[in-house]
C-alpha cells in the first residue's frame, strides 16, 4: 500500500508519551516543535499519490500487484538502487532543504539481518521468519520505520552488570506473550515515527554465547511503558525568515525510555544470542550507509550553491583565489558522488541474495564525506564572508524608518536586490553558523557510528589480496607470506 499524509498523521495519535521542554506533548502532529518535520514526512507520503512524483516515489510489486514505496523495496538490481536515488532527489528538492531520518535510510538495517537468516535459524527458526515478515510488513503498511542504536551507557570502565543495569537495554523476563525489556536508547525521529528496529551497541561480547543485552526487536513507538524524552528543538527559536532550515527541517532527537515494555514474540528478531548481535553490528550499515552518505551529497550541494551565489553576486568568482576555494567544494561534492556511483556500478551480491553496494567503496566514501565535512563548512563560511554573521533580521529590513538604508547597502546590482541578498545570507547563516548547523556536524559525525567504527568498516571490507599479491611478486616473496595473511 501507499499511505497518505493524513493516514500518517492519524497513526501518530496513539497515546504515545512524549515530553519536550519540560512539557507533556498532547499531539505531535500539531505541537510547534514537531509539526514542521511531521509535515515533511506527510508530504513525502503524499508525493507518491501525485502524478508528478508517483513514478519516482513508488513501484508496483510483481508478486502482490500492489503499489509500494520505492525506498522500502528490497534491492536486487542496480536499477533498484538508481530508483532509490531518484526518489531521494525528488524528496530533497521538494522539502527545500535536507532531512536525514525519513524512513528509507534505516529499513536497510533489517535487510542486513535478512542476510543473516542462517544465523537466526541457529537460535530459533521463528526469528528468521520474523525478519522476513517484518520486511514485508514495512512494504505492506508503508510505515515510518526508524532505528534505535545508542544507549546512555553509563560508566564505560565498568561492565553493564557491575553498575545500574538499565544503562544498557536488557531483558527483564520472558512471558507467554513476549519479552519484557528495560533500559534506554537514543533515536532521532522516534517521537513521530511508527516503529523502530532496536539493537545493541556492544561490539565485543568476548566468549559469552548468551547475554541479556543481546536483543534485537521491532518496537511500536506507542507501546505502553515507552517514554519519549526529546531534546529542545530549533523550531520557533527565531523567525523562519531568518532561520529557514531550523524552522523547516529540524529532526528531533529522543531518549527512549523502556520502562518494562512488552515486545511480542513475533517482533523479536534475535534474543540473547551474541553471535546474532555481533553479526548485525558488523553488517548494520551494509545497505543503510548508501542513503546516509547520499544525504551528505545534498549538504555539499547546499554549501556549494550558497558559496557560489555569494561569490557571483559581487563578482568575486572572477578571482583565481575564489575559484580555487569553490573548486575544493566541487571536489568534495564530486568525491561523494563518485563513491556512490561506483558503489552501485560495482555492486556485490549479498549472502541473502540481494544486491548490496560495493562495501569497500561505500565505506571509504562515507568516511571521506563525514571526515571532510567540518573543513568544507569552514571553506563555505570563508566564501560567504563575514556578512552571514553581521546581517540584521528581516524585521529590520522592513522597518519603515530604516528600510531605505537596508535597501541601499544590501542591493548589489540589477540582479541582486536587498531582499534576495538578505534571503541568501539568512539561508547561509542557518546552514553554516546556527545552532542547527553545529548540531548537524556532530550528528553526522556520530549518527552512523563514530569515526573509529567507520575506519574499522573500511578495514574489514577492503580486499587486500591484490596489493599483497602485487608486493609479493615485485619483492620476490615466497607463497608462505600470503598463507599467513589468509590465516589472519
Amino acid at each position: 500500500m501507499l499511505r497518505t499524509g493524513a493516514q500518517y498523521r492519524d497513526s501518530l495519535k496513539d497515546g504515545r508519551q512524549v515530553w519536550i521542554n519540560g512539557e507533556r506533548v498532547k499531539d505531535v502532529t500539531t505541537h510547534a516543535a514537531f509539526k514542521p518535520i511531521v509535515d515533511i514526512r506527510a508530504r513525502i507520503y503524499d508525493m507518491a499519490h501525485e502524478a508528478k512524483h508517483k513514478e519516482t516515489m513508488s513501484y508496483r510489486d510483481a508478486a502482490t500487484g500492489q503499489e509500494n514505496c520505492i525506498g522500502y523495496k528490497l534491492p536486487h538490481t542496480q536499477e533498484d538502487w538508481h530508483a532509490k536515488r531518484r526518489s531521494i532527489d525528488a524528496v530533497m528538492r521538494e522539502i527545500k532543504g535536507y532531512a536525514v531520518r525519513v524512513g528509507d535510510e534505516t529499513v536497510g538495517e533489517m535487510w542486513s539481518l535478512y542476510d543473516g537468516r542462517d544465523i537466526l535459524n541457529e537460535v530459533d527458526p521463528q526469528f528468521s521468519k520474523n525478519i522476513t515478515h517484518h520486511i514485508q510488513h514495512v512494504l505492506d503498511s508503508d510505515t515510518f520505520h526508524v532505528s534505535a542504536n545508542t544507549d546512555p551507557k553509563g560508566d564505560r570502565s565498568k561492565r553493564p552488570q557491575d553498575q545500574d543495569p538499565d544503562m544498557l537495554l536488557h531483558l527483564v523476563k520472558e512471558t507467554d506473550k513476549g519479552i519484557i525489556v528495560r533500559g534506554a536508547k537514543y533515536e532521532t525521529a522516534a517521537a513521530y515515527a511508527n516503529q523502530a528496529f532496536v539493537k545493541p551497541t556492544i561490539a565485543n561480547w568476548g566468549d559469552d554465547k548468551l547475554s541479556d543485552y543481546a536483543l534485537g526487536f521491532i518496537c511500536d513507538m506507542g507501546s505502553p511503558g515507552l517514554k519519549h524524552i526529546c531534546r529542545t528543538g530549533f523550531t520557533g527559536r527565531a523567525s523562519a525568515d531568518d532561520y529557514p532550515l531550523s524552522n523547516r527541517c529540524d529532526e528531533v532527537d529522543t531518549l527512549l525510555v523502556f520502562d518494562d515494555v512488552l515486545i511480542p514474540w513475533e517482533n523479536v528478531l534475535f534474543y540473547r544470542h551474541t553471535r546474532a548481535a555481533a553479526f548485525i553490528r558488523g553488517t548494520l550499515h551494509r545497505y543503510s550507509a548508501y542513503p546516509f552518505t547520499l544525504r551528505l551529497l545534498y549538504i555539499a550541494d547546499l554549501m556549494l550553491g550558497a558559496a557560489a551565489f555569494n561569490a557571483k553576486q559581487t563578482g568575486l568568482d572572477a578571482q583565481q583565489a575564489v575559484r580555487e576555494k569553490l573548486a575544493l567544494l566541487m571536489q568534495y561534492r564530486e568525491s561523494i558522488n563518485a563513491h556512490l556511483t561506483a558503489a552501485i556500478a560495482m555492486a556485490q551480491p549479498s549472502p541473502g541474495g540481494l544486491l548490496m553496494p560495493n562495501q569497500s567503496l561505500l565505506y571509504t566514501g562515507r568516511y571521506a564525506a563525514i571526515n571532510q565535512l567540518p573543513a568544507m563548512m569552514h571553506l563555505a563560511r570563508e566564501l560567504c564572508g563575514g556578512q552571514i554573521c553581521v546581517t540584521p533580521d528581516k524585521a529590520t529590513f522592513e522597518h519603515p524608518e530604516i528600510k531605505e538604508w537596508m535597501q541601499k547597502y544590501y542591493s548589489v546590482n540589477e540582479f541582486w536586490q536587498a531582499e534576495d541578498r538578505r534571503k541568501l545570507l539568512a539561508f547561509a547563516r542557518d546552514l553554516l553558523n546556527s545552532d542547527r548547523a553545529g548540531h548537524m556536524v556532530t550528528f553526522e559525525l556520530f549518527a552512523q557510528s563514530p569515526p573509529f567504527a567507520h575506519l574499522n568498516s573500511i578495514y574489514m571490507n577492503f580486499d587486500m589480496s591484490n596489493a599483497l599479491s602485487y608486493v609479493k611478486d615485485c619483492a620476490g616473496l615466497s607463497d608462505r607470506v600470503m598463507d599467513q595473511w589468509k590465516k589472519k
